[in-house]
């Protein structure tokens, strides 16, 4: 049961504009499907440390210290319209040639490697580098499963991670599919998100100031 929460948990949380749903969308479309799913299983990683986090001991700090949102809130208000800003000047790299029929080389898997390692690193340190996200969790888990025992939440935290991968592999999907649709008229998908990513990071920094007049 406390998978399946985690698992409703991980795809909703996914659906709201974020850093790591922008990255997987920029990836599809500038990069490869392979880079985009790599990105959303690092994001989905980091999303279910933080919410074991918030299910196994972050919640009573939070309480103690209520300055500390505030801090979160603006250091992700930040970061993310920086990061905003960088995806919505962003172009499309140039597309990589396609696979030999008789099979990728060596180096060509050098290549994948990399290209997948870079993408998980790059979604994992975008939760990370936005620790508002621990407040959100902490919320988010705290209302729903207000109570609950380790392996609770161990339970609840992988499925999380599962549901939230599956969201962003989704996302992922749709993109490349959207880029071979709409051609060079896809151009515009970075910069909408990014623009979109920009107003959260303002939301962020707008509610780190109410909580610190508050």
């Amino acid at each position: 049961m406390f998978v399946l929460i985690g698992v409703a948990a991980g795809a909703l949380t996914g659906v709201p504009i974020g850093p790591v749903n922008v990255a997987v969308i920029d990836a599809a479309y500038r990069h490869t499907l392979r880079r985009a799913i790599a990105v959303g299983l690092g994001g989905a990683c980091a999303d279910g440390l933080y919410s074991a986090l918030g299910l196994l001991g972050v919640t009573p700090v939070l309480r103690t210290y209520p300055s500390v949102p505030p801090i979160l809130y603006s250091i992700s208000g930040i970061v993310l319209m920086v990061y905003g800003f960088l995806t919505a000047r962003s172009q499309p790299v140039t597309p990589a040639p396609a696979a030999p029929v008789e099979g990728p080389k060596a180096s060509d898997s050098v290549v994948m490697r990399r290209e997948a390692w870079s993408g998980f690193t790059l979604g994992l340190a975008l939760i990370v580098l936005n620790p508002a996200a621990i407040v959100t969790w902490v919320v988010i888990v705290g209302s729903i499963i207000p109570d609950t025992t380790t392996y609770e939440g161990i339970a609840c935290a992988a499925g999380v991670m599962c549901g939230s991968f599956g969201w962003f592999a989704l996302v992922a999907y749709l993109t490349q599919k959207g880029k071979h649709v709409l051609g060079e008229k896809a151009a515009w998908i970075p910069r909408v998100v990014g623009v979109a990513l920009m107003l959260y990071a303002v939301y962020l920094i707008g509610k780190a100031v109410k909580l610190l007049v508050v």
